[in-house]
């Protein structure tokens, strides 16, 4: 009796520890199917965002871009100062952007005296602006290193997906882009103004922006049509940047169909081949 209960044990632990195995096993599945999709998910996000960040970056740090403002709207009768003066002040200004100092200190020469180039009031803003756009370029890095991140781990490590999901994928998260690219386009052609104040209001905890044109050199050298300039180019950037990535995995994703359709034929012929 004692050898024939000892074998039903026997007998039994093999299939109630291959019943936990199975369940654990599909446990972890669930699991890494949501990881999966969770992932994706953040990759959808993070694509458009990493283009949008990276092209403010672009432009805050551009030379290019101060010159324009200077140039299209005379920045030198508006302000009063020289032209090597509103340089010198652009150069300070990325590299402030870029630096630890949490205050901007410029001097200019006004009537023959050196000065400040900003007011009290006007460098209380720029610390504000420069917080902004720290958190810019920490989301542009974030975002950014995520996508490598994501394709490496997915389509080259792990070997999770194929490149037409990735292309898929890549088309979705564009068009969400592209569909914000149009919205603020529409606000810049139409409502720019107001806009422009409910995007102020969002993003600073005070009043120190509205800057008055007729002595403050912040707004002097960059005024509010500059900012309708600027938005309008970015959002040319991001268009032409969606374009040509959708283009390419448009066109991927229909060429690999056309491989993927005529793979089986010619497995069958072959098979049927051999068979014969």
């Amino acid at each position: 009796m004692a050898e024939e209960s000892g074998e039903g044990l026997d007998n039994a632990d093999p299939r109630e520890e291959n019943a936990d195995v199975a369940a654990a096993g599909r446990q972890r599945e669930t699991h890494m199917g949501f990881l999966r999709v969770l992932a994706t998910i953040l990759f959808v996000i993070a694509l458009p965002v990493a283009l949008l960040t990276t092209n403010i970056r672009l432009l805050a740090n551009s030379p290019l871009v101060y010159d324009y403002a200077f140039d299209r709207y005379d920045a030198e009768a508006a302000t009063g100062l020289s032209r090597a003066d509103l340089d010198s002040t652009a150069k300070a200004l990325r590299g402030y952007f870029n630096n630890g100092e949490t205050t901007f200190y410029h001097t200019v020469t006004e009537d023959g005296l050196e000065a400040p180039v900003f007011n009290a009031r006007e460098t209380r803003h720029m610390e504000d602006v420069k917080s902004l756009i720290v958190r810019v370029n920490r989301v542009q890095e974030l975002t950014f290193i995520y996508v490598l991140g994501y394709v490496v781990a997915f389509f080259i490590w792990a070997r999770e997906g194929s490149v037409r999901q990735l292309a898929g994928q890549s088309l979705v998260g564009l068009g969400l882009g592209l569909l914000a690219v149009a919205g603020v386009g529409v606000f810049a052609a139409f409502g720019f103004d107001a806009a422009w104040d409910r995007f102020h209001g969002l993003v600073f905890t005070n009043d120190l922006w509205r800057l008055d044109p007729t002595r403050d050199h912040l707004i002097q050298m960059f005024p509010e049509p500059f900012w309708r300039d600027m938005t309008v180019l970015m959002g040319a950037m991001c268009a032409a940047e969606t374009l040509i990535i959708g283009v390419v995995s448009a066109v991927y994703l229909a060429g690999s169909r056309r491989e993927r359709t005529r793979l089986p034929g010619a497995i069958d012929v072959k098979a049927t081949t051999q068979a014969a």
